[in-house]
This record gives structure tokens, C-alpha cells and sequence, in this order.
């Protein structure tokens, strides 16, 4: 059997590349990019799209709007990395950890969209609080996250790495109009019935994510504790392989929270922080934007669709 063909579209940004890196000592796939000279020629991309199996598109949103608009071979399948198909239908979202029978129904995709950086640690902390009752889906939820600056895409990396990043910026919080583009992911898929307000941050680190989000027990359903908010997220990750749900007597000892510590892999840890005096509970996901939020999610995604568990 031929190895199936991978067309990664948009290969020099920085998620490309990284999907690139990561793919291009595989035996078990062939994989094709296009040359500096072709990338804006709308014909050769076309071509490229449509002789392919399966199609990564690292594109910005217009772009991967017209990557998926070019598709005349019903037989490409599409892994698309940008923002455009995040809530469209007929398009399989690409968290495989989001509920159990999620995994399979992106491996018999054609069309996956890949989660946002920041909707991955909010959907993998809320969702399945939800769905067990213990939080309301009326619930005013607050996301409140720090990102490296590579978060920013190729501006934000030049501001921080080019002549002038020494005047950058340690810490600059943005998204201040809240009209930010993740909090419709973050809704669709937690089930809340609001929109979530959603506060990001850069720092002055290239990659990794600390997302939080702040709960108060007297706003759940009575009787309701931390504890039970721990086990609920144990039993819907166990036995996950890129998820980790840290053991309620470590965050008991956990004073700080690095957003680095998963850079490089595409894992996540989940925490819940509990002051039983105060009735506040502290959720959290650590992970690596650029892995687990993006590029390492994306070759997860790819596995599953090439049959690989």
C-alpha cells in the first residue's frame, strides 16, 4: 500500500514548521511542501491540494478558506490549523480527549478543524464539569490565561526576537475590547450558555501556556466540593496519554504554576486548587502552545486520521 502523501499549506510559519519537524523523519508518510516561488500562486496550490491525501493547512484564516474552496478531489481529507472552520458545521473538532467517542470521529474525518491554543486548556477544564452536573452551564465563567509571545504569530516573535526585543514588553495583556476571537469556540464546546470573558496575556517567554479559570462554590449546585471537581476530571481523563490530572496532595504543596514546564511535548496538566475556607476553587491547565495548542495537536489529529491509535 502507498504511503499516504501529507501536503502541509503554510509550511514557514511558525506552526508549519514545527509540524514539519516533526513529521519529516516519518517512514510511514510521504510529505510534500511548496517552494518558496509557488506559495502565493494560486494554481500550484491548487494542484499541490488536491493530489494529496490529507491536507495540513498552517494558513491565516482567509487563506485556509480558500485552501478548503480549491478542493475539487473528494478523496483530500483537511487538518486545518487556523481559526476559519473552528464552529462550522460538517467540521470534527480535533481535542481527542474532548469526550470518549471524539478520537474515533476524527479519525473517520474529512474535514478536522484544530482547537485554538487558549480554548484547549478552557474546553479541557470546563467541559466535563459540566457535563457531570457540578458546574452550571449558566455559570459566569472567567478564563484568564498567559501565553508566550509566539502565541502572536510571526509580528508578536519579530517584536520579541528581532533588533528591538529588548524594549519588548516583560508582560502586556491584550484582548481589553473582549470581543476576542476564542470565546465562541470556548462556548460550543463546554456547553455554556454564555459567552465566557476571556483575558489573555503575553510574557516575555516564547512558548507555553498557564490558563486558570476561578470557580466559587457557593455558585455551584449545594454540596458540591473541590474534591468532587478533581475526581470528575480524573475519571474523564484516565488513562489519556496527553492528559495529566495532578493528584489533588501535589497541588496542595504547588506554590507556582510554570508555563514552560510541557514546552516541546504535547502534553497538558490539569490542576484544581482548593481553600475550603475561603469557598474558592483555582482550575488550571499548563501546556505548550505551540504543542499541545497547536502543532503537536495537529500530528495527534494526523495519527488518528491515518489509523495509527
Amino acid at each position: 500500500m502507498a504511503k499516504p502523501l501529507v501536503f502541509i499549506d503554510g509550511d514557514q510559519g511558525t506552526t508549519g514548521l514545527l509540524i514539519h519537524d516533526r513529521l519529516r523523519h516519518r517512514s510511514d508518510l510521504q510529505l510534500a511542501t511548496l517552494p518558496a516561488a509557488e506559495r502565493k500562486d494560486a494554481a500550484r496550490r491548487a494542484e499541490a491540494i488536491n493530489a494529496c491525501d490529507i491536507a495540513i493547512l498552517c494558513l491565516p484564516d482567509a487563506a485556509a478558506r480558500e485552501a478548503v474552496a480549491a478542493i475539487e478531489n473528494p478523496a483530500v481529507r483537511v487538518i486545518d490549523a487556523s481559526s476559519a472552520h473552528r464552529t462550522t458545521a460538517g467540521w470534527v473538532y480535533g481535542f481527542p480527549e474532548m469526550d470518549a467517542g471524539q478520537a474515533q470521529r476524527i479519525a473517520t474525518a474529512s474535514r478536522v478543524t484544530n482547537p485554538g491554543c487558549y480554548p484547549t486548556g478552557a474546553i479541557s477544564l470546563l467541559r466535563p464539569l459540566i457535563e457531570a452536573g457540578l458546574v452550571p452551564r449558566d455559570y459566569p465563567v472567567s478564563v484568564h490565561a498567559v501565553s508566550g509571545y509566539s502565541g502572536g504569530g510571526r509580528p508578536s516573535v519579530e517584536q520579541y526576537e528581532g533588533p528591538q526585543g529588548a524594549q519588548a514588553p516583560a508582560f502586556q495583556l491584550y484582548g481589553t475590547a473582549l470581543a476576542h476571537k476564542h470565546p465562541p469556540e470556548m462556548q460550543r464546546y463546554t456547553g455554556l450558555d454564555h459567552r465566557p470573558l476571556f483575558v489573555p496575556a503575553y510574557g516575555a517567554f516564547r512558548q507555553g501556556i498557564v490558563l486558570t479559570i476561578p470557580l466559587e462554590l457557593r455558585l455551584l449546585a449545594s454540596g458540591v466540593e473541590g474534591k468532587q471537581l478533581h475526581a470528575a476530571l480524573e475519571r474523564h481523563y484516565a488513562g489519556a496519554a496527553h492528559v495529566r490530572v495532578i493528584p489533588l496532595e501535589e497541588t496542595k504543596t504547588l506554590t507556582h504554576l510554570n508555563p514552560q514546564a510541557l514546552n516541546g511535548t504535547n502534553n497538558m496538566d490539569l490542576g484544581v486548587f482548593i481553600n475550603e475556607e475561603h469557598g474558592h476553587v483555582l482550575l488550571s491547565a499548563v501546556f505548550d502552545n505551540l504543542g499541545k495548542g497547536a502543532s503537536g495537536a495537529a500530528v495527534q489529529n494526523l495519527d488518528l486520521m491515518l489509523g495509527h491509535a
